[in-house]
């Protein structure tokens, strides 16, 4: 078996969970859900399998500092900022590139740093079962997810026959990748059962996703190619270079387009984590389905979720919101309207007018 490297994608602004998501600390260096921050637990649930020095992170240019405090054991060459987001695809190019630089032709994971992964034996199981598959023929492998609800929160793949099972993972060939769906098609696709949550994660030889860039993105495959040969990689990491190549993900630049795309079928515990509802979900409850992080009084309150970081958050006699506060910055909205706290942010940023808070 080749030498196998984990890539670690860190670099989301995490907006849909302003206010105690910023700019300067967004979702993926949180504490949310546990003691550590979600780039630490990634970095955890994969140590003992994949050693420090084959692990990369990808980060925003202004959080290399952040990441390197937060992770020490990685080697701190290892933690690379772009210094300008361009999506997926660039950020894969750039570690095809970093990881041909390293181990030559080695299957990498593309791994995410702000997802809840639970069972962790059965996810390592699963990708140790896509590295053999990589490692065997030209695949690119995905992880899907069996979708519990119609959610049109994420996008899916539609898979077709089981084509090999490994250590108890299903593989199946991939047909296509679907945008997120409305409600209806959603609820469609839960009755077929051939349809997985695209979960963002993949594995993949570095000559498999070079093939398939040079193929689909001639300019991302010629980016990643520079970079491997580079005698100084960080000369391509500047606004001009990087932030010149195409603003793109993943799915949209190769995985769409490609036919050697097989799906693995997750069998472990996995939140993408994408909104405060979905916080909410793993917050304890009281009697009346309120769900609270941190100190919150409820009186008469019904079916909300309220996540305090300061004194004391008090909720009287409403039903169904969110309440956020931290640092003396509150944001109330309906649960139904928790997707929109993007949109809200991205408005604030147009006007202008509340930089101090973001």
């Amino acid at each position: 078996m080749s030498e196998r490297y984990a890539v670690i994608m860190a670099g989301g602004r995490g907006e849909r969970f302003w206010p105690i998501s910023t700019r300067e600390r967004p979702k993926q260096f949180l504490s949310l859900l546990s003691r550590r921050a979600m780039v630490v637990e990634a970095v955890e649930r994969v140590k003992e399998w994949i050693p420090y020095e084959r692990i990369l992170i990808l980060t925003n240019a202004r959080h290399s500092q952040l990441v390197r405090r937060l992770v020490p054991q990685v080697p701190a060459a290892n933690v690379v900022g772009e210094p300008v987001g361009r999506d997926t695809a660039p950020a894969v190019a750039l570690a095809t590139g970093l990881v041909g630089r390293c181990g030559g032709d080695a299957v990498f994971c593309v791994l995410t740093a702000d997802h809840l992964i639970g069972d962790r034996d059965v996810f390592l199981r699963t990708l140790r079962a896509c590295v053999q598959i990589a490692e065997q023929n030209e695949s690119l492998v995905t992880i899907g997810i069996r979708p519990t609800d119609p959610s049109t929160a994420y996008g899916y793949i539609e898979v077709a026959e089981r084509i090999r099972e490994i250590e108890g993972v299903a593989f199946f060939r991939a047909l296509r990748f679907v945008e997120k769906p409305d409600a209806e098609t959603a609820r469609r696709y839960l009755q077929q059962g051939n349809f997985f949550w695209n979960s963002g994660m993949f594995v993949w030889r570095v000559g498999a996703i070079r093939a398939a860039l040079q193929q689909h993105c001639p300019r991302l495959y010629e980016f990643s190619r520079r970079v491997t040969e580079s005698a100084d990689p960080g000369e391509l990491l500047t606004p001009e270079v990087y932030g010149a190549l195409e603003k793109i993900s993943i799915d949209y630049a190769v995985m769409e387009k490609s036919s050697n795309v097989v799906t693995a079928r997750a069998e472990f515990q996995w939140d993408d984590i994408g909104s405060w509802e979905a916080v909410g979900s793993h917050l304890p409850s009281d009697a009346e389905g309120n769900r609270l992080s941190g100190r919150v009084l409820f009186r008469d309150a019904h079916n909300c979720i309220a996540v305090n970081q300061g004194r004391l958050v008090a909720i009287l006699g409403v039903r169904d919101l969110i309440v956020v506060q931290s640092d003396g910055v509150v944001l109330v909205c309906p649960r139904d309207r928790a997707q929109d706290v993007k949109r809200l942010v991205q408005q604030m940023e147009r006007n202008g007018t509340y930089e101090d808070v973001l």
